[in-house]
């Protein structure tokens, strides 16, 4: 077993978890000091759960197991994808599990349980977010895959690790028709997975547009810390994923220790620039309206297509 390896997957699991909360908390503060406002800093996030966390549950009446174990379930599978993404090296003992289809299934259960205690809660609000998280849920899983499947093709692989490696050792081909449709089709998964503008607004609780929102109302104290903590964890891990393959430069692939400590200064520098940029985009976006997203979403699973087309083509297969 390779110790360097192990040391690694740790590393960035605990970075991804410690990092979250000041991610979200970073967001917050670009998107302040762009609006005018003074903001309340990238540690608020961290306070926040800290205070939910002294405070006592209330669970509503009528729930049942489903409610209850989707806190848990939220941040078990977004703590399991930020092992298995190579985020910080590709030589670790998780490397060959790190597939591209079990990190999307990942995500999907951790939606799926959610959407599920909304529906458990019986409620209007809850009903109506589970219905348009699934619809959401429907069209990003399928981009998601095809978006990640189009850079497998020329490393003939859809093993995580072995296309980040092969884009180290080629980057090339991240300026490819190929490579530009993806991280598109990503990118726009990526603000609908997580509930960004323009798809969902992460700060708002209007009845008639909120979504995420909509099917944790129900929840406090310590459950709805979990659920914001599994929220931010998801944000990193595709913000991450994103940076890890078409941005792979600083990641870690060999066994050395110094690699691993650049490597992980390096992720973390990228993930930041990353959610910097996001936030930044946000000020300038607007809510599209709730039939829109389909329309959105499709279009981006059509660039996903066109990605995976252009891919074989390019490779001759």
């Amino acid at each position: 077993m390779n110790p360097v390896g192990t040391v690694a997957v740790v590393a960035q699991v605990v970075l991804a978890c410690a990092g979250a909360p000041w991610l979200a908390g970073l967001m917050r503060q670009v998107r302040a000091r762009l609006e005018g406002r003074v903001g309340a800093g990238p540690g608020q996030p961290w306070r926040d759960l800290r205070k939910l966390l002294h405070k006592q549950p209330v669970t509503a009446t009528g729930t049942g197991p489903a409610f209850r174990a989707a806190p848990l379930v939220v941040v078990a599978t977004a703590v399991v994808a930020a092992a298995l993404v190579p985020l910080v090296s590709t030589r670790t003992p998780v490397s060959g599990d790190a597939d591209l289809i079990v990190v999307v299934a990942l995500l999907a259960l951790g939606t799926v349980s959610l959407a599920l205690a909304g529906l458990d809660t019986g409620t209007a609000f809850g009903g109506m977010g589970a219905s348009r998280e699934m619809t959401v849920a429907a069209l990003v899983e399928p981009t998601l895959l095809m978006s990640v499947f189009a850079l497998s093709i020329p490393a003939d692989s859809t093993n995580l690790a072995a296309i980040v490696t092969g884009a180290v050792h080629d980057p090339a081909r991240l300026a490819t028709p190929t490579g530009l449709l993806a991280a598109v089709a990503l990118v726009a998964v990526t603000l609908a997975e997580t509930g960004r503008l323009p798809v969902d607004n992460p700060s708002t609780h209007l009845e008639l547009t909120m979504i995420h929102e909509a099917m944790v109302l129900e929840y406090s104290g310590p459950d709805l810390a979990l659920i914001e903590l599994g929220a931010q964890l998801r944000l990193t891990v595709l913000l991450g994923l994103l940076a890890s393959l078409f941005t792979p430069w600083g990641i870690a692939t060999g066994t050395g220790a110094a690699a691993l400590v650049l490597a992980l200064v390096v992720v973390t520098v990228k993930v930041a620039l990353l959610g910097a940029l996001l936030a930044a985009a946000e000020v300038f976006l607007a809510k599209i309206r709730l039939f829109r997203v389909p329309e959105l979403l499709a279009g981006s699973f059509l660039l996903a297509l066109l990605a995976v087309a252009a891919s074989y083509f390019l490779t001759g297969e």
